[in-house]
């Protein structure tokens, strides 16, 4: 079993805004692969199936994005699954949007649903699939920023790249991460 976690924040609210490009990449990846988010389980909203012939579980916490380990460390513990086999996907305000970057694991940086989930699964050694939303110009208070409602030009490059990621994942699920590094890592849209 493969846990697939997409980031963002419930509600009609936060639809549409930066910090819910893992909801979006993850809905994007549910539709790949026909799955629908049936089941209220874990703190949130699951699909489940199989991908490339793996059995995945995707989820998409209702915590709020700074309580998202909580969700993510109740669906490991009852499934028994290692942090290898969690892949978050989540927003990035460090990648230009457009971007994407995969990691086999790595430190939490200044994500706050990032910094939960590696504080309540207790490892940063899980793979992670960065996308990039860009950072505000002219600066601007970055909690604003990443809820802000994206315009209409910026929802066009936002929903490709989701898309971008959702593919990503698949190529995750199926070839592994360095695979997908070097076909995602760098390329832009």
């Amino acid at each position: 079993m493969n846990l697939i976690v997409g980031l963002g924040n419930p509600g009609l609210k936060y639809r549409n805004t930066r910090h819910n490009a893992g909801f979006a990449a993850i809905d994007a990846l549910a539709e790949k692969a026909g799955l629908r988010f049936n089941k209220k389980r874990f703190q949130g909203v699951v699909a489940e199936g199989k991908i490339g012939g793996k059995s995945v579980l995707l989820l998409k916490p209702h915590t709020y994005m700074n309580l998202s380990g909580e969700a993510v460390a109740e669906a490991m513990r009852f499934y028994k699954l290692s942090p290898q086999e969690l892949l978050v996907i989540y927003d990035d305000i460090d990648l230009d949007l457009g971007r994407l970057r995969i990691k086999a694991g790595g430190s939490a940086g200044s994500h706050n649903g990032m910094r939960s989930i590696v504080a309540r699964v207790g490892s940063e050694k899980f793979p992670r699939l960065r996308i990039g939303i860009g950072k505000p110009k002219p600066p601007m208070d970055l909690a604003a920023f990443v809820l802000q409602k994206l315009r209409a030009e910026q929802k066009k490059a936002f929903l490709a790249n989701s898309e971008r990621a959702a593919e990503a994942a698949l190529e995750i699920l199926k070839h592994g991460v360095e695979a997908a590094q070097q076909k995602y890592n760098g390329a832009a849209l």
